[in-house]
């Protein structure tokens, strides 16, 4: 597992508090309801009464009608090695808040670990709304203390991975570098839209960080303050292409045309020039043109790359109208979703698994547990109960349907896949993860599968192809708030 830290020291050893302050409030609550029984109820089953939480996407960001899975591989990382340490607890006890919480609560953050199970939708998968990306079961103060840095993680990570697939998939074939890094919002979120952007399918990053960490290709250029530092500009592409015989040429410090022109009177043999500014479409006709009218064929090969505030729909239209523009570099629009920079996933109660020792009632004959079926009945925020499976139906390919239904319903439609996978059970992970290549090959195999109308960047759907079992919608009309 790549483990990627994302806040705290660079040993990660306060990762634990990377939380909203109320899920530890609620903790210690938890903890006096769980582990504090009356001595008729006290027993070692307390621990076992379990939270079932899922996560899921209310609505789609702004002009989306599809929503890539991403961040799942560091929630993993983060359940596998949260640890409250010795400052982190004496910082805990020292809030006001805490003045009469006994040390017996800090003794189990003390020895805390996550001994849950976790169902969750491959990193890269194509959702649409209210489908969880990830299930977890646990405990009941493990699985609430755990769902800021979910949620987070999450959500940032879809958010920037979809809309790199659009962006990708307006291309249409053209590369995409993900040139973001400094107008993320932070180092660490600059570090995680690289991740993201490369799984939806861009070829590299501009991120020398997520090279490092993650393995992505890197790519960089210059700036226009390499240029201007020389006093003639064809010196500065001298001096960078003798260094970097195949790097690209940034050509519009002064005029981009007029730069192109120099680097053939001056026999610079680049690989590739770089516009980053401009009437872009007119720029890399221009361009085409001089560097192809060179003598005797020297630029014919020189390829065009163009940046500067792009966009899915700016691309959509540069490639449309034929621009000769071989490669996209996108920062800003990207690495910020700009349009729409925000995910509004949330984590629900849906269930609570009780012992059935716990329960004052003859176990003769009763399964080992007893669920209890949980839903968030506000009329604005309504939600189904009970733990999910999601079933994909393909038909010639293409996604038909996905049918959601209880976990264990037997009577499913026939050729429906589940897409929820069993990845972490009782805190240990049941397979090895997969390379973030992986995870990107993946991702573009299933763009593959969405019908051509939700690749329009301009289809914003009245209504989504999902769908839920009748024992589903049963559970949710008979329930009755508690």
């Amino acid at each position: 597992m790549e483990g990627l830290l994302i806040s705290g020291n660079a040993d990660g050893g306060d990762i634990a508090l990377a939380t909203d302050f109320y899920e530890l409030t609620m903790a210690a609550a938890y903890y006096y309801r769980y582990f504090i029984r009356p001595a008729d109820k006290a027993t070692s089953d307390s621990k076992s009464e379990k939270g079932v939480f899922e996560m899921f996407v209310r609505k789609l960001p702004r002009n989306r009608s599809y929503l890539v899975a991403a961040g799942l591989e560091q929630v993993l990382y983060f359940l596998m090695n949260i640890r409250f340490n010795e400052e982190q607890l004496s910082y805990l006890e020292s809030q006001e808040i805490f003045k009469d919480v006994g040390e017996d609560f800090f003794e189990y953050l003390r020895n805390l670990k996550f001994t849950g199970t976790i169902w969750a939708v491959p990193e890269g998968t194509i959702l649409f709304p209210n489908e969880p990306l990830i299930r977890v079961e646990a405990p009941m103060i493990e699985a609430q203390i755990v769902e800021t840095y979910l949620v987070s993680m999450m959500n940032f990570q879809s958010l920037i991975a979809t809309k790199a697939s659009r962006i990708v998939t307006a291309a249409k074939g053209k590369s995409i570098i993900e040139f973001g890094s400094r107008r993320a919002h932070g180092p660490q979120a600059a570090l995680l839209a690289a991740r993201a952007s490369y799984i939806a399918g861009c070829i590299g990053t501009s991120n020398a960080l997520a090279g490092y960490k993650l393995g992505i290709p890197i790519f960089g250029t210059m700036a226009h303050s390499f240029v201007m530092s020389f006093e003639k500009e064809e010196e500065a592409f001298k001096q960078f292409n003798k260094v970097f015989p195949s790097g690209y040429l940034l050509v519009d410090t002064y005029d981009s045309i007029a730069a192109i022109k120099k680097i053939i009177k001056s026999g610079i043999n680049t690989a590739g020039i770089r516009l980053d500014s401009g009437d872009l479409y007119s720029l890399s006709l221009e361009a085409r043109r001089v560097l192809d009218g060179a003598s005797g064929g020297a630029y014919a090969n020189t390829k065009i790359m163009a940046s500067g505030d792009l966009n899915e729909y700016l691309i959509h239209d540069l490639v449309n109208r034929s621009a000769p523009i071989d490669s996209f570099g996108v920062g800003t629009e990207l690495s910020t979703s700009r349009d729409d920079p925000a995910m509004n996933g949330v984590y629900k109660l849906v269930a609570i698994k009780v012992p059935s020792s716990l329960l004052a009632v003859n176990n003769e004959g009763r399964v080992d547990e007893k669920i209890f079926y949980k839903l968030k009945t506000d009329p604005a925020k309504k939600t189904y109960p009970g733990p999910k499976q999601i079933y994909r139906i393909l038909e010639n390919g293409l996604i038909k349907s996905d049918f959601i239904a209880l976990e264990n319903e037997e009577k499913l439609p026939v050729d429906a896949a589940p897409v929820l996978q069993k990845i972490l059970d009782k805190g240990n992970i049941l397979s090895k993860m997969p390379s973030i290549k992986e995870i990107q090959r993946f991702h573009l195999h299933q763009i593959k599968t969405l019908p051509p109308k939700f690749l329009d960047l301009d289809f914003v759907p009245e209504s989504f192809p999902v769908f839920y079992s009748k024992q589903l919608e049963a559970k949710r009309r008979e329930f009755k708030p508690q």
